[in-house]
């Protein structure tokens, strides 16, 4: 499985980001993909993750409310829309994917067997 993050970029305090993963060498119907970030000096944590069966996604408590994540079967690509931006969002965001056909997905780091490069997104005035 191979994962490719992109869409990352500068962006002042209150704007938006959509940022892409496209998968290869598997389907998204049998594959959870996680979005994880680590800032400067900090350890990577995770940010929200799909899973396979109903789409339901969960996020880390910091970006709820202001972060959506979906998927387009079709196009095997997943997609978190970030919005309401702050400086703390800044970080390395990365892709992570694991077999697992469920309606629930997990925010473990230690689930996820497939990583792909990161993609930086700065937010900055």
């Amino acid at each position: 499985v191979q994962l490719q993050a992109s869409g990352g970029g500068l962006v002042q305090p209150g704007g938006s980001l959509r940022l892409s993963c496209a998968v290869s060498g598997s389907t998204l119907d049998y594959t959870v993909i996680g979005w994880f970030r680590q800032a400067p000096g900090k350890e990577l944590e995770a940010v929200s993750c799909i899973s396979t069966t109903d789409g339901g996604s969960y996020f880390r408590d910091s970006v709820k409310g202001r972060t959506t994540m979906s998927r387009d079967n079709a196009k095997n690509t997943v997609y978190l829309e970030m919005n309401s931006l702050k400086p703390e969002d800044t970080a390395v965001y990365s892709c992570a994917a694991y077999h697992h056909r469920s309606p629930y997905c997990s925010l473990q780091m230690a689930d996820y067997k497939y990583w792909g490069q990161g993609t930086q997104v700065t937010v900055s005035s």
